[in-house]
């Protein structure tokens, strides 16, 4: 073996016992997949630079800001499309290999877990949470706006008026409960 092969050996040995030594001291005793963190983050970040470059590529000018009503659409349409994916019993079979049923969690949406095996463990965690898929969500939709508008808005138009049928729903059914007294 040359000297160059066994410097990096030892380098790549003192860097995985650094990343070892960092998560020990980190999670305090407890199991915090930091590794499955690491690589949702790198995907995260490969989705990132492939909208990007898709974006680049299309020769479309990106606005300098954004509209005021995109941001609320966007926000809505983020909202209900994550709440959608992480807690709707209908997507359940998408979530199914990373969680386990725990039980339902208000109208039409699901308690769940994520699968302790690692690997699985951080996807579950990712799909169960509305507020971490948000993110994802929310950078789809704005590369969406910024490479086909048209067809992005009417999407997220529909799921904000779904949003708004959830909430309707919701009021109309306490409103009931409080008239009949149930």
């Amino acid at each position: 073996m040359d000297t160059a092969t066994m410097t990096d050996n030892r380098l790549a040995r003192r860097l995985r016992g650094a990343l070892r030594r960092t998560g020990r001291d980190y999670s305090a005793g407890h199991d915090r997949p930091l590794g499955g963190y690491v690589a949702a983050m790198a995907g995260f970040a490969a989705c990132t630079a492939a909208w990007t470059t898709a974006v680049r590529r299309s020769g479309r000018p990106v606005p300098e800001r954004p509209e005021p009503w995109d941001v609320v659409l966007t926000s809505v349409a983020t909202f209900r499309l994550s709440r959608l994916l992480s807690k709707a019993a209908v997507t359940s079979p998408l979530r199914a290999p990373f969680t386990r049923y725990v039980g339902p969690q208000g109208p039409a949406e699901l308690h769940e877990e994520a699968q302790p095996e690692q690997g699985r463990h951080t996807v579950g965690e990712l799909a169960t949470c509305p507020f971490c898929m948000s993110v994802w969500v929310a950078s789809a939709l704005t590369a969406g706006q910024l490479l086909w508008p048209r067809a992005t808005r009417t999407a997220m138009g529909t799921l904000a008026a779904l949003a708004g049928a959830d909430t309707l729903q919701l009021a109309y059914g306490a409103l009931m409960d409080k008239t009949t007294g149930d």
